[in-house]
């Protein structure tokens, strides 16, 4: 039994620290230890002078140079072996975070979370990353604790005033400071918000450059661009500006606190209530205690950071799913149905799509093809829909959510491809034969231009690709999964009209073509070539079926049709 997902940026740190309990006890244990060496370097200092140098004990200082000498081995490799074991949990908790993040996304049930793509694969990375720090965080606090602890102690020994003025000055400092955490808090947040918003517009961007370029809007995109990282770089000043004026205060104070002490032993050695040999301890401790002073009055700025990516990441592993089946049935046949189903601008639309029919679906608003894919692909939420769905007579709240999955698949009018090559884009994992798919979406044109063929690369978001080539390679994945029911949303936009031509025959004939018609297809296009291969055409208007017939007929008889489609 899996426990919850967190759903608060304090439950995955919470979580973080729990499940790397083992490694961040054993680093904090050698941090300790290297924080408490480190402050024994001025008191063993103090003694080899107040024991060797000033009674000229030979013995004693051999001894001594020695002992100081082991304290440095100890404290050198406390801090090296405690800090690749923090290393190897930051590491491995973002890890876990990424892998973590990339499931959700990728959850068949979809998520509810109003982050565009870009901002997705920020929090997958670098809010992964700094959510991981935690574990430094609280390993690195045991340590500056332990070491402002042991100088407290050292000083009391010494001198009680002074050992008070650290005991009491160094709590009065870290609570005045951290007054300022709520603020840098809601400083990082955003910054983290809005680099996350540029990061991803910047991403899409260069993705559709080239359909940009094509309908001349480089320039509207470009103002965007230069708004959102306006904003970003605003968000980014606030919070630099805030960490500088804290860190410049924090480090002032502390160093006022290192000087007062060292000052009071100053005067305390003129009136002889301390040695000479305890005035450079102290002296040694007041400028040893400036570091975990300063490591601590860091700690609001950095946890701010952290709190802000785990925050963020907390909106993605606590979303709701978008779908909640509980359905455990499995649809018989491959036909569909919506019955009185409104979605979107869908009101009350009645279809039916029966097994093994080629159905072309034209809509006169593209709102209302567009929620039409949606509701097929199963990615909306059933809160969102009124009437019925049904997948071979089922409805689908029924049906198991695999099988959904396994029977209709939805290539959207954008798809993305992948880093890799033209054959693993098309093929994935299944080791299907590709011959059939790569033939149906004139994808040979492609495998002929290239001495690699179908091993030619392709960069990430198939960027090396021309948008008729993204089109055609994502057009043949679709063909070949070999779904019992195929919904296809304008998926020959971006080629040229011989060969839409093509691969409109090529579709028919892969999935339609002799007497075994199992496979249903629905071409959600106003493309004539696509339209002439189907068996009748469902015509969209008003969120409602307007008018069905075969496309020839149409294209005869209705004025409308003819002037949305024969353009």
């Amino acid at each position: 039994m899996h426990d919850a997902p967190p759903s608060t940026g304090g439950a995955i740190l919470r979580r973080t620290t729990r499940r790397h309990r083992v490694r961040l006890v054993g680093s904090s244990a050698l941090f300790c230890v290297h924080q408490f060496c480190e402050t024994m370097v001025p008191v063993a200092i103090g003694l080899i002078i107040g024991r060797a140098v000033e009674t000229g004990d030979v013995t004693a200082m051999i001894v001594s140079l020695l002992g100081l000498a082991g304290l440095f081995v100890v404290l050198s490799y406390a801090y090296r072996i405690g800090a690749r074991i923090i290393v190897v949990a930051i590491e491995r908790e973002a890890h876990l975070l990424r892998v973590e993040v990339a499931g959700r996304v990728l959850d068949p049930r979809g998520v509810q979370v109003d982050l565009g793509p870009g901002e997705l694969l920020t929090v997958s990375t670098s809010d992964a990353e700094k959510t991981s720090w935690a574990l430094d965080a609280i390993a690195r606090v045991a340590a500056a604790v332990t070491a402002l602890v042991v100088t407290a102690v050292a000083l009391l020994v010494i001198d009680v005033p002074l050992g008070l003025a650290v005991v009491i000055g160094t709590p009065v400092l870290l609570l005045l400071l951290q007054l300022c955490a709520p603020f840098l808090t809601r400083a990082a947040t955003d910054q983290q918000a809005e680099v996350a918003r540029v990061s991803g517009l910047a991403t899409d961007l260069v993705s559709g450059v080239r359909p940009l370029r094509g309908i001349g809007a480089e320039d509207v995109a470009s103002r965007r661009f230069v708004q959102s990282s306006r904003r970003a770089l605003a968000a980014t000043m606030r919070l630099a500006r805030g960490n500088s004026v804290y860190l410049g205060v924090s480090a002032t104070v502390g160093a006022l606190l290192s000087a007062a002490v060292a000052g009071t032993a100053g005067f305390l050695a003129l009136e002889g209530r301390i040695s000479v040999a305890e005035l450079i301890t102290v002296v040694g401790l007041a400028q040893f205690l400036i570091e975990p002073l300063s490591s601590l009055s860091r700690l609001p700025g950095f946890l701010a950071v952290i709190r802000g990516s785990a925050d963020r990441l907390a909106l993605v592993l606590g979303a709701d799913p978008v779908v909640t089946s509980t359905g455990t049935r499995s649809p018989d046949t491959s036909s569909v149905g919506l019955d009185d189903l409104s979605y979107g601008t869908l009101a009350h639309l009645d279809l039916h799509l029966e097994r093994g029919e080629i159905v072309g679906v034209v809509a006169y608003r593209p709102q209302d093809a567009d929620a039409l894919a949606a509701v097929l692909s199963g990615q909306v939420s059933p809160d969102d829909v009124t009437g019925r769905l049904t997948v071979g007579g089922v409805d689908v709240t029924e049906l198991a959510l695999p099988e959904v999955r396994r029977t209709v698949l939805v290539e959207p009018h954008t798809s993305d491809l992948f880093a890799g090559t033209v054959r693993s884009n098309i093929a994935l994992d299944r080791g299907s034969d590709l011959d059939a798919a790569v033939t149906a979406s004139a994808v040979t044109d492609i495998v002929a231009m290239h001495d690699g063929g179908l091993d030619h690369p392709v960069t990430d978001r198939g960027a090396s690709l021309s948008g008729g080539q993204r089109q055609r390679v994502a057009l043949a994945r679709a063909l070949a999964a070999q779904p019992p029911v195929l919904v296809l949303h304008d998926p020959t936009t971006a080629v040229d009209a011989v060969t839409e031509h093509a691969i409109a025959t090529g579709i028919a004939g892969l999935r339609h073509d002799g007497d075994a018609r199992t496979q249903t297809t629905v071409l959600i296009t106003t493309s004539p070539a696509l339209l002439a291969v189907t068996d009748r055409v469902v015509v969209l208007d008003e969120g409602q079926v307007a008018t069905v017939g075969t496309h020839h007929g149409l294209a005869e008889t209705d004025e409308r049709y003819r002037e949305a489609v024969l353009r």
